[in-house]
């Protein structure tokens, strides 16, 4: 049996970090109603001129150094983005040509907050059914260009932001032991960006709208059910676990279901008061930051929950 394990990990972020007091001065809202709510106390704004790619780019350089590894010994590109470059071709396909490493899989994959779920079971299908063996995972997001700056509902959650991981073909057992993706559309209406495109125009608003206590009660349900099947699949149980890096939404939502599947938030890996939501960036640049600081180590027990628009979810249960 192929074993795919995460032989390296990158992230990147953009230069411009914007905190909560900074953002109260463009909208009706202050640090405490943000960190009180969220646990948001800033996220970073990509400039004008960065593009979805740009970021992903950087996380995979970081990534391959992490691997020790060149690019062109890459053989599939996935990436998770819900803010792509262009409408078409793939940003996978763009940052592929940044890269240098033209010929390999190349393409995206569109499932919102819950994207790198999607994005890292798919490689691991490709590299356990022999389609690939070194994998370039993804998840990146320009996401403040989806929001509304009048509407604090919404502007004070989000930020941009790339993360990545190398997957890798292994013959020694370890690597990623269970993996699990589900959706659901009855509940598209509590989180999506209604505007599309007709005729050269925009029709709807191009902003995101969210019903944020519906949205909280989904995710906490959801999050913590398929990570107990993850479990359950894997013959394991919550004391197995070393860290969690979860999806990086709200702070409420990541402690709600962290006490729900029986586990202290002292194996939580938290970035959301540094990042804010960065989508489908969150959980690579979350578990990036967990490796890099020298919590997550070789052989630990990582359960990855993300849920996001649609609605779609996913867990992997992995040893690092």
């Amino acid at each position: 049996m192929a074993y795919a394990k995460i032989l390296g990990t990158g992230s990147y972020l953009p230069a411009n970090c914007v905190s909560n007091d900074e953002l109260a001065k463009k909208v009706d809202t202050s640090d405490e109603w943000i960190v009180a709510r969220t646990g948001i106390r800033q996220r970073y704004i990509a400039a004008e001129n960065e593009q979805t790619s740009d970021l992903a780019v950087q996380a995979s350089l970081q990534a391959l150094q992490s691997a020790g590894m060149e690019a062109q010994d890459i053989d599939l590109i996935i990436v998770a983005t819900t803010t792509p470059d262009k409408t078409f071709p793939s940003t996978a396909c763009i940052v592929q040509q940044k890269l240098g490493i033209p010929g390999c899989a190349a393409f995206d994959v569109q499932a919102v907050c819950a994207g790198f779920m999607y994005a890292l079971t798919t490689a691991h299908a490709y590299i356990q059914a022999g389609l690939a063996s070194k994998a370039l995972v993804i998840g990146a997001e320009t996401f403040t260009r989806l929001l509304d700056w009048n509407d604090r509902r919404t502007c004070v959650l989000f930020g941009d932001g790339a993360g990545a991981v190398i997957l890798g073909k292994s013959d020694t057992e370890g690597g990623i032991i269970s993996a699990k993706l589900k959706a659901d559309g009855n509940y598209a209406d509590i989180l999506q960006v209604p505007g599309v495109v007709k005729g050269g125009q925009i029709v709807g608003s191009p902003f995101v709208a969210m019903d944020g206590q519906a949205v909280f009660k989904f995710a906490v349900k959801t999050l913590t059910k398929i990570g107990q099947e993850a479990l359950a699949e894997a013959n394991m149980t919550a004391e197995d676990i070393d860290w969690v890096v979860p999806h990086q939404a709200n702070l409420r939502i990541i402690d709600s279901t962290a006490k729900h599947l029986g586990l202290s938030m002292d194996k939580v890996i938290l970035t959301v008061q540094d990042h804010g939501n960065t989508s489908a960036a969150s959980i690579p640049l979350a578990l990036d930051v967990g490796v890099r600081d020298g919590r997550i180590k070789r052989d630990d027990v990582l359960l990855l929950e993300g849920i996001g628009g649609g609605f779609a979810w996913g867990a992997v249960l992995l040893r690092y």
